[in-house]
């Protein structure tokens, strides 16, 4: 066993006896929400962040406002270059020093932390939320929350056993004009929806082939694999390009972006899980690159009340199909809807439209990363239902919903074939092949212990 496994495997014995002598406190007269909240006089939260690139910007200005009270204790990354960027870009708004940590499992250690916010690759988002709940600690994990469906249902499994607040980074389900036009659809206003049409498009350049080359100086090649199988290094993987180098780390652009459509889409018709998936994808662009994945998907998820979900996403070709780089449209039997991150505009069913809202945000476009008043609105969010003063906006169990619909369509993509699903609980019905992709093999001494 190496030194990587070990350390796993001594922080979950580690872990298990922290919860048995927080189980401990239930004698005393504790429930289990009531110590969740025992946060110290003052309920301040003690916080950290684990992945340091694109989304950085996003939590900066939940963490730093005073009305937040946090203190950020920790900042994790593999790459030594993002720690010291990090460090930098918060020395300019905190007053205190940050400590700076390389592994997770480091910072887990310290039971004055009280939350986790993951920001890691697709592969780690489960495992390291699952492994932060077993320390005590809530999660604000980034989207898709999960690699695989499977790791959806643990990751729902193990906020019901830990009883910690665990948030999906959908940011758009705390925008106050989303929020306003999603109660008005239920309401009627629109009439029964009963389409949505979600989509992205961009247009992402030339990917280099990848060539097997030494990790870059600073890089913790080995923590960076974390639950997945042990791989050699290629040129540039660890910097954006694990998206598109097959799937031991990646949920392709369905997963990256078409998480936070669906899911607006999934909100709007007031769905749970499909009972047929069909997509059509393919790589159209630059077909000689480094890009393994599709760049181009149509996808369609049907809903039991003869409901429908459409997904258009295309990476590499910006051509404005439906008035924006991306966003969802909502269809019902007296109206529809137009919404993204900056406005909703509302129509009557001849077309006409009756009303527009802007939320004056700065979170409508495709580019990577950023952050802005939604996203601060959603970490917020995280932290006062930690504190018990407010509803999630975003609990794991909705999270996983819509991050399994970008799952379903990888696999439905991957074997190039449609399928029915259980509508009870997304599993895939008399399609061997397809079902064998809803979990994934893990590096040993990684597999989940629930």
């Amino acid at each position: 066993m190496d030194n990587k496994n070990r350390s796993r495997r001594e922080f979950i014995k580690k872990s298990t006896l922290a919860t048995a002598s927080i189980s401990a406190l239930g004698a005393l007269g504790f429930s289990a929400k009531s110590y969740g909240n025992i946060l110290g006089a003052n309920d301040r939260l003690n916080t950290a962040i684990i992945g340091l690139g694109r989304r950085l910007g996003a939590f900066v200005e939940p963490i730093v406002r005073e009305e937040s009270n946090v203190k950020l204790l920790y900042l994790c990354d593999v790459m030594e270059s993002r720690r010291e960027n990090a460090a930098s870009v918060f020395s300019k708004h905190l007053d205190y020093n940050v400590k700076l940590e390389n592994s997770l499992f480091k910072l887990l250690e310290d039971k004055d932390l009280d939350a986790v916010i993951n920001a890691t690759p697709d592969h780690w988002h489960a495992p390291g939320t699952w492994i932060s709940m077993e320390a005590g600690k809530h999660v604000y994990v980034e989207k898709p929350c999960s690699h695989n469906p499977r790791e959806g249902e643990l990751l729902v499994d193990y906020q019901k056993k830990y009883n910690k607040v665990v948030q999906m980074g959908n940011q758009q389900r705390s925008s106050d004009h989303t929020i306003s036009i999603i109660k008005k659809i239920h309401e009627g206003i629109i009439g029964d929806p009963y389409l949505a049409t979600a989509f992205y498009n961009n247009a992402r350049g030339e990917t280099p082939l990848p060539k097997e080359s030494s990790p870059p100086e600073g890089l913790d090649w080995e923590l960076f694999q974390g639950p997945a199988p042990r791989k050699p290094y290629y040129h540039n993987l660890w910097d954006y390009n694990w998206h598109w180098y097959g799937w031991d780390y990646g949920t392709a652009e369905t997963g990256n972006n078409a998480t936070h459509e669906l899911d607006v889409a999934r909100w709007a018709l007031q769905t749970d899980f499909p009972t047929q998936v069909s997509v059509n994808s393919g790589k159209y662009h630059f077909p000689d690159d480094g890009w393994t994945m599709y760049d181009t998907m149509k996808a369609s998820f049907t809903f039991e009340g003869n409901k429908v979900i459409e997904w258009d996403g295309k990476s590499r070709n910006n051509y404005d199909t439906y008035g924006g780089g991306r966003g969802t449209i909502i269809y019902g039997t007296e109206g529809s809807v137009f919404v993204d991150r900056e406005k909703y505009r509302l129509h009557d069913r001849s077309g006409k439209q009756i009303e527009e809202v802007s939320s004056q945000g700065s979170e409508g476009g495709v580019g990577l990363g950023g952050g802005g008043g939604t996203s601060t609105g959603h970490v917020v969010n995280f932290f006062e239902a930690i504190r018990g003063k407010e509803t999630q906006t975003s609990p794991i169990d909705e999270g996983a919903k819509s991050s399994l619909l970008c799952h379903l369509a990888n696999i439905s993509s991957r074997v190039n074939e449609n399928f029915e699903c259980d509508s009870s609980n997304g599993h895939i019905l008399n399609n061997p092949k397809a079902m064998a992709l809803w979990s994934r093999e893990y590096e040993k001494g990684w597999e989940p212990t629930i």
